[in-house]
């Protein structure tokens, strides 16, 4: 599970507890200005097949970063139906998916920085 953090023109996704190690990061910072699009991750949503570094267990976790043709992703979902996605442009990453505690709220709060 992560914390998304919203300050003035940055997001920080804060990664907490045990997905610190299988996801081989603390943290992912983007500016406001780089998210082209923020959801609800779609339930049949994947990372793209090549791992480096992280975790992943079919159905069970995805944690760290996955590359794909042309993409760049940071994941840390256990498909559990509460994770968001955030599309990306112009920065090291293309997409993040994460679990937060509450996704509605965490999408609100993102719609709402992002339009300001």
């Amino acid at each position: 599970m992560v914390e998304v953090e919203v300050t003035q023109d940055k997001v920080t996704v804060n990664v907490l507890g045990m997905d610190r190690i299988l996801s081989l990061r603390e943290q992912v910072t983007v500016d406001l200005s780089d998210i082209t699009e923020i959801a609800l991750a779609e339930v049949d949503l994947r990372p793209p097949w090549v791992r480096a570094p992280g975790a992943f267990f079919p159905g069970v976790i995805a944690a760290g970063t996955y590359r794909g043709r042309r993409r760049k992703e940071f994941w840390d979902t256990r498909f559990g139906g509460r994770a968001i996605r955030i599309d990306l442009a112009g920065t090291e990453f293309t997409r993040i998916v994460v679990d937060v505690a509450d996704p509605d709220l965490a999408l609100e709060e993102l719609t709402s920085a992002v339009a300001a």
